[in-house]
């Protein structure tokens, strides 16, 4: 499965930024993670430095599946509204859930000062506007439930929305708590402290079979050596699936845009990630300081390759859809692309294992918090290899 078509801009800006070798012989380790995107860099930093050697191993280049083509929008909101929330797993368990969202994006910039200045990690404010009169009702109760929940919201009506985003909508909520950031190149950051380490990290190596025993892990590539493992960690994002048995994600589209440069660098309050309640919803944000990029306009299912000419109509309703909501902006297309995205019935994460495949682990983040549900995965995992207990796991575990 391809999890993106055309050229990501994180991709392009960044280019290749560090290369690794192939597997070209047989291992052994104690923990082989499967997946060299944001969620195996992750899972590597967390368990680095807990005495354990680790190889990580990866069909493509590190970083250049999903990652490469994430829009990056940090946000403790998930696809399920807090309300709805609610009613799937129970209040405490969902408000738990939001907290742990919003903590991963406090954690995510910890470890970016921890490392390197220059990974493009923000806090900023996150909007979510009503896109219909019909939405105000159910909006303003889930900024009523937040707000009493302890969440740093406040409600905009739609004089707040004219004179802060310049836009038009019935009302909004305005959270404190948002960010963004570089998840290719934060990636390859995590992944360079995780080699020189001394732990391995492998690209174009493909895991074609999976074999378990009571001892732990046999993985076996497709040119035809094996890594020995007493964990193994699947972080490969929406090819995880296959592993499987049961069905508990769906597979879409979704496309995303990046514009030229232009000469503003500050568009509305505070250049906030912004998005809207319509289904599915468009999204939006600042970066590099004065570049814009718009996403949404998904599809209900995912090919392997995605006709190029497909991403630009797409990428032109996305242009104009921007273009009708901020009227005081004009854009070109500088760069625009298609990736996967999947969709779980309650919008959480499946972190944990499963019973027919014993010392194996996975951190499965789907939905639009990918990076900051990675975090939660990381951490949740490292507990559960350490035998360490963790009140957090059950909340994302295949039972639930």
């Amino acid at each position: 499965m391809d999890l993106r078509s055309n050229y990501p801009y994180w991709l392009m800006k960044n280019g290749m930024i560090s290369p690794y070798p192939s597997l070209r012989s047989n291992i052994n380790v104690d923990i082989a993670i499967m997946g060299a995107g944001i969620s195996g860099a992750l899972a590597a930093h967390y368990l680095q430095d807990c005495g354990f050697s680790i190889a990580i191993a990866d069909k493509r280049h590190a970083g250049m599946g999903s990652t490469a083509a994430s829009t990056a929008f940090l946000q403790y909101e998930i696809d399920t509204p807090l309300t709805e929330l609610c009613k799937y797993v129970g209040n405490e368990n969902a408000i738990r859930s939001y907290s742990l969202c919003r903590k991963a994006i406090y954690d995510l910039q910890a470890i970016c000062k921890k490392n390197d200045p220059a990974l493009d990690f923000k806090i900023i404010p996150s909007l979510q506007y009503a896109s219909f009169p019909a939405h105000i009702k159910d909006l303003y109760k889930e900024y009523e439930l937040r707000l009493k929940n302890g969440f740093k919201v406040k409600w905009l009506d739609m004089k707040g929305l004219a004179d802060k985003f310049c836009f038009d909508a019935p009302g909004a909520i305005l959270s404190e708590d948002g960010g963004e950031v570089d998840a290719y190149i934060l990636t390859h950051h995590l992944l360079s402290s995780f080699y020189e380490q001394g732990h391995q990290v492998y690209n174009n190596t493909e895991v074609s079979k999976i074999s378990h025993n009571k001892k732990g892990i046999v993985l076996y590539t497709k040119e035809g050596y094996i890594i020995k493992a007493k964990k193994l960690i699947i972080a490969c994002g929406y090819e995880s699936l296959k592993y499987i048995p049961h069905k508990i994600a769906e597979v879409h589209s979704t496309y995303a845009i990046v514009s030229e440069p232009l000469q503003a660098n500050k568009f509305w309050y505070k250049n906030s990630l912004v998005w809207e309640t319509a289904e599915p919803y468009m999204y939006y944000r600042v970066v590099d300081n004065n570049r814009v990029l718009v996403g949404g306009k998904d599809d209900p299912y995912h090919h392997t390759h995605i006709d190029n000419a497909r991403i630009k109509h797409k990428g032109e309703l996305l242009k104009n859809a921007f273009e009708k909501k901020m009227k005081h902006i004009y854009i070109n297309i500088d760069f625009s692309w298609a990736g996967a995205f999947g969709i779980t019935k309650d919008g959480l994460p499946y972190i944990g294992c499963i019973p027919h495949m014993p010392h194996t682990y996975f951190t499965l983040g789907f939905g639009g918090n990918g990076i900051t549900f990675s975090v939660i995965g990381a951490e949740i995992i490292r507990d559960m290899i350490l035998n360490k207990k963790n009140e957090n796991a059950g909340l994302f575990s295949f039972n639930r």
